[in-house]
């Protein structure tokens, strides 16, 4: 392995006692900034100021923020059905009329508390009870329409945007037909398209690109080929995999034709969390065939390869780096007592397919929790913000913010969710999920899971403190 010369390194700390965030965050977050080009610099200088509380209970956000809640969980649509609940990783495009469409995933079971219900000619099967919502907002923020793209999938999670403008929506289970009810095996990812609904009839689970545990995907525009995470919390570790399609010039309906799912494997390195020091790269990256993509007797990530894979735990967000033509991802924790030999609060990893090296961009760690150490879990979806600066949400214990970045590194809590679906003697608060920003980068888009809520904010986002 190689490791940066520490003056191209940068260790950022955040100021505990002042933010009330007990992290540190070590590497080049400047690196990170690859996914849009930013209309800003590196961040805001330090955050956007105290959160101011909400009278209504809802979100608190910093003095000039205000935030509009575009669906509800349970409230009735136009159409006459019920919103589903759970709401989980989203896409956001923009709409011909200037607002945006909204592809949002539902993680639900069977049992959720509000599964989704939609037509027959958009349920894969009907005894699953996840899918997806599409959204139109118009230019002030307003939904205009809400309604199922996508019906009868499992535990939709996260997903990604392709380059032709859908949302490839990931099944985070390994289930077969005959458990829980379902009359067809899930763990597959599904192709939406949020202009024309015309195109989500008669959904098709893209087969080739594996039956697993799936959490995110992103796509090299150039070559066509498909990074996705594995979100595995049991043993063994969940892999890195690249999928090359038989079609790579892409398009809606391309990936249906097949291609190779691959798994990554770095010699003498079968767990990520091991990695302590943000800038140590491995060279010499490769990559094996998944013998059997539809795990029929075997987890994709217990397969018997021609090498043994590099595995991570919770590998989770996952995004191209359109400047420098790189895939990162990102593992949201380890723990030593649930399997990873290490623990840590959060890697950011970036492959870059050229040079074929992996590389340990950001790494988050924090002090043991402790009664003057508030308890902070990393971040689980990540974006890019087009002023500078990362933009995370927490997904853990006790209080749940939405977190950003200053052009310094430091962490700042930008939003906070008030919604307690506790007690007051044992208050609970879901975590904040799908965020992403519209394309003129004036609304920040994303979700409280439980119960589930689609907020859009806007502010002075360019104001410096």
């Amino acid at each position: 392995m190689s490791v940066d010369n520490p003056l191209s390194r940068r260790q950022f700390v955040a100021r505990a006692a002042a933010a009330g965030v007990a992290v540190s965050v070590a590497g080049s977050v400047e690196a990170l900034f690859t996914a849009e080009p930013a209309l800003g610099t590196s961040g805001p200088k330090i955050g956007y100021g105290p959160l101011i509380e909400d009278p209504l209970g809802m979100l608190d956000l910093p003095r000039g923020f205000k935030y509009q809640i575009l669906s509800r969980e349970g409230t009735k649509r136009p159409d006459g059905g019920t919103i589903p609940s759970r709401f989980d990783g989203m896409g956001a495009f923009p709409d011909r009329h200037g607002g945006s469409r909204l592809v949002r995933n539902h993680e639900c079971y069977p049992d959720a508390p509000i599964p989704v219900k939609g037509p027959a000619e958009r349920t894969y099967d009907p005894g699953a009870g996840g899918g997806n919502s599409t959204l139109i907002v118009d230019r002030h923020n307003h939904t205009t329409k809400e309604f199922v793209a996508l019906g009868g999938t499992a535990i939709n999670c996260s997903g990604g945007k392709t380059p032709w403008r859908t949302w490839l929506t990931c099944e985070e289970t390994e289930d077969k037909a005959g458990t829980r009810g379902y009359t067809k095996d899930h763990g597959f990812i599904f192709e939406v398209d949020p202009y024309d609904d015309r195109r989500n009839r008669n959904p098709v689970p893209l087969k080739a690109m594996g039956r697993f545990q799936h959490e995110a995907v992103a796509i090299d525009p150039s070559t066509g080929i498909v990074y996705e995470t594995e979100d595995a919390f049991v043993a063994p570790l969940g892999g890195f995999y690249r999928f090359l399609p038989n079609r790579p010039r892409g398009g809606w309906g391309s990936l249906r034709a097949g291609g190779e799912l691959q798994a990554m494997h770095i010699p003498d390195l079968p767990d990520l969390s091991v990695v302590q020091e943000a800038g140590t790269e491995f060279r010499n990256v490769q990559w094996v065939k998944v013998p059997d993509p539809l795990a029929t007797t075997e987890s994709v990530r217990a397969q018997d390869y021609a090498k043994p894979i590099t595995g991570g735990y919770k590998l989770e967000g996952a995004w191209w780096g359109e400047r420098d033509r790189c895939a990162y991802f990102v593992s949201s924790f380890a723990r030593t007592d649930l399997g990873p030999k290490v623990d840590h609060d959060g890697q950011v990893w970036k492959y870059d397919p050229r040079r074929r090296t992996l590389r340990l961009e950001v790494i988050f760690t924090r002090p043991a929790p402790g009664s003057d150490n508030p308890e902070f879990d990393a971040p689980d979806n990540i974006t890019m913000s087009p002023y500078g600066g990362l933009m995370m949400c927490e997904d853990g214990i006790g209080d749940q913010h939405m977190l950003g970045t200053t052009e310094d590194g430091e962490v700042f809590k930008f939003a906070k969710n008030r919604v307690n679906n506790g007690t007051p003697e044992e208050p609970a608060f879901g975590e904040l999920t799908g965020v992403g920003f519209s394309a003129d980068g004036r609304t920040m888009f994303f979700n409280i899971y439980d119960p589930g809520i689609t907020y859009a904010i806007t502010g002075p986002w360019r104001r410096r403190r």
